[in-house]
């Protein structure tokens, strides 16, 4: 006999526009109804949601050029999602087992039209590491700042959800020295000792967690750790590593900006920008390529990541490193870790 399908799906609603960065008060857990699957649409039962700093965007409301609307007081948020299909309307590609990704993320159920649905196959050894951010880095690191056997790599923010791939993925792409930022001592260690990271600076205001200590300038850091410059810059940051890495830029070097974290999780701003003065006279004499990241201007290049990313985790090669947070009724809490660098790699939700 088949189980009844549900009929409410909990939720993870704003409930109030945040004074500042967002904290666990500004949402809430809700019971929602949940119609049955339509024509083309499909039901499904979450397994995992991504945590991601975008949301901090979104709930600030400056989504100008971002492809995804602002969140309001009593909006559900959404983000990546991993799921099984339970039910399928007419039409439907999908069958119920079926396990897919898509961007209905902190609910348990949710109803999704089955073409805004992606299979996931088996390509990846476990269903999770599809939430991996690593095709942001690996994207970045072979279409606009492409690495060359020997570059010196710079990757900021090294411990968060593109960083922790970025380097091992700078390596296996031929760079022979790779260095890495982050605000945690603890951090740093794990990315040298367990990530390959020649070189991880201490750059910016230590996470609340951290013992405070002495640090020196983020420039001289740099300078000391790549005393010949960087080829290649993964930034994910902005701020005072952006512009100290236009000073130790060698000649064409090449510069990938995947995030602004210095801005989007400031206090001070909301989520939407992130200034910062650079020597524009050093990136023209030292003729320096330097654009921002987005995947859709890269068709085909998901598949082609899935496909070495799978390979590159079944030899062992690199891992996906990742915190996984049990349950829905936490999930506010851990997007408030995530701001304040709690966590190392990506934040999962598991449900």
């Amino acid at each position: 006999m088949t189980p009844p399908l549900p009929r409410t799906a909990r939720e993870v609603r704003l409930v109030s526009a945040p004074q500042g960065l967002p904290t666990p008060a500004d949402f809430a857990v809700t019971e929602a109804p949940l119609p049955a699957p339509g024509p083309g649409q499909v039901l499904i039962r979450n397994r995992y949601f991504l945590v991601f700093p975008g949301l901090r965007t979104l709930i600030g409301g400056e989504v100008d050029g971002v492809p995804l609307p602002a969140l309001s007081s009593g909006d559900a948020l959404f983000g990546p999602a991993v799921g099984e299909v339970v039910a399928a309307g007419d039409g439907s590609s999908l069958r119920p087992g079926d396990t897919v990704t898509h961007l209905q993320g902190w609910r348990d159920h949710a109803v999704v039209d089955a073409a805004h649905c992606t299979p996931v196959g088996d390509t990846l050894p476990d269903p999770v590491a599809h939430l991996s951010q690593g095709s942001s880095a690996y994207g970045a690191l072979t279409r606009l700042a492409p690495v060359r056997t020997g570059d010196t790599v710079l990757v900021t923010g090294a411990a968060g959800a593109v960083g922790t791939l970025a380097g091992p993925v700078a390596r296996l792409l031929g760079a022979g020295r790779v260095i890495g930022t982050t605000r945690s001592p603890g951090k740093a260690g794990r990315l040298a000792a367990e990530f390959g990271y020649d070189a991880v600076l201490l750059a910016g205001p230590q996470a609340p967690f951290a013992a405070p200590g002495p640090q020196a300038p983020f420039a001289a850091q740099l300078a000391e750790a790549a005393p010949d410059g960087i080829d290649v810059l993964l930034d994910t940051v902005g701020g005072e590593q952006l512009a100290a890495a236009v000073g130790a830029a060698r000649q064409r070097a090449r510069f990938a900006l995947v995030g602004a974290l210095s801005g989007q999780l400031s206090a001070r701003r909301a989520g939407g920008s992130a200034p910062v003065e650079i020597d524009s006279f050093r990136i023209v004499v030292k003729g320096l390529s330097l654009r921002g990241y987005s995947g859709t201007d890269h068709p085909g290049l998901e598949e082609e990541w899935n496909g070495r990313f799978g390979a590159w985790l079944r030899s062992g090669e690199i891992t996906f490193p990742h915190t996984r947070i049990p349950g829905i009724d936490r999930a506010p809490q851990a997007l408030q870790e995530l701001i304040e660098g709690r966590h190392f790699g990506a934040v999962v939700v598991e449900l």
